[in-house]
Protein backbone atom coordinates (compact mmCIF):
# COMPACT_ATOMS: atom_id res chain seq x y z
CA UNK A 1 0.00 0.00 0.00
CA UNK A 2 0.81 3.56 -0.88
CA UNK A 3 0.41 6.30 1.28
CA UNK A 4 0.41 9.73 -0.53
CA UNK A 5 0.27 13.24 1.10
CA UNK A 6 -2.28 15.50 -0.36
CA UNK A 7 -1.43 19.53 -0.35
CA UNK A 8 -3.73 20.22 -3.16
CA UNK A 9 -7.03 21.30 -1.86
CA UNK A 10 -9.05 24.10 -3.59
CA UNK A 11 -11.80 26.21 -1.60
CA UNK A 12 -14.49 26.32 -3.68
CA UNK A 13 -17.87 28.55 -3.36
CA UNK A 14 -20.55 25.27 -4.71
CA UNK A 15 -18.91 21.59 -4.97
CA UNK A 16 -21.89 20.44 -6.77
CA UNK A 17 -21.17 22.74 -9.63
CA UNK A 18 -17.35 22.44 -9.80
CA UNK A 19 -17.54 18.70 -9.94
CA UNK A 20 -19.95 18.76 -12.85
CA UNK A 21 -17.98 20.72 -14.59
CA UNK A 22 -14.90 18.84 -13.73
CA UNK A 23 -16.81 15.59 -15.15
CA UNK A 24 -17.71 17.09 -17.93
CA UNK A 25 -14.02 17.76 -19.08
CA UNK A 26 -12.61 13.76 -18.17
CA UNK A 27 -12.38 14.12 -14.08
CA UNK A 28 -13.95 11.85 -12.01
CA UNK A 29 -15.09 11.56 -8.92
CA UNK A 30 -12.88 9.61 -6.06
CA UNK A 31 -15.30 8.42 -3.58
CA UNK A 32 -18.14 10.66 -2.91
CA UNK A 33 -18.89 14.20 -1.63
CA UNK A 34 -18.86 13.81 2.16
CA UNK A 35 -20.16 16.85 4.74
CA UNK A 36 -18.77 17.39 8.24
CA UNK A 37 -20.89 18.67 10.06
CA UNK A 38 -22.72 21.81 9.33
CA UNK A 39 -18.90 23.21 8.48
CA UNK A 40 -17.74 22.27 5.11
CA UNK A 41 -18.55 19.68 2.17
CA UNK A 42 -14.99 17.83 0.63
CA UNK A 43 -14.44 15.55 -1.56
CA UNK A 44 -11.41 14.22 -4.08
CA UNK A 45 -11.67 14.52 -7.94
CA UNK A 46 -8.83 12.61 -10.41
CA UNK A 47 -8.19 14.43 -13.67
CA UNK A 48 -7.42 12.70 -17.18
CA UNK A 49 -3.93 13.18 -16.19
CA UNK A 50 -4.24 11.44 -12.66
CA UNK A 51 -3.66 14.62 -10.83
CA UNK A 52 -5.76 14.22 -7.69
CA UNK A 53 -7.40 17.16 -6.27
CA UNK A 54 -9.21 17.98 -3.18
CA UNK A 55 -12.40 20.18 -3.25
CA UNK A 56 -13.58 21.64 0.08
CA UNK A 57 -16.85 23.74 0.13
CA UNK A 58 -17.59 25.68 3.47
CA UNK A 59 -21.11 25.75 4.83
CA UNK A 60 -22.90 28.51 6.42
Amino acid sequence: MTIQRMDNVLAVDDIDGVVARLRAQGAELVGEIVQYENVYRFCYVRGPEGIVVGLAEQLG
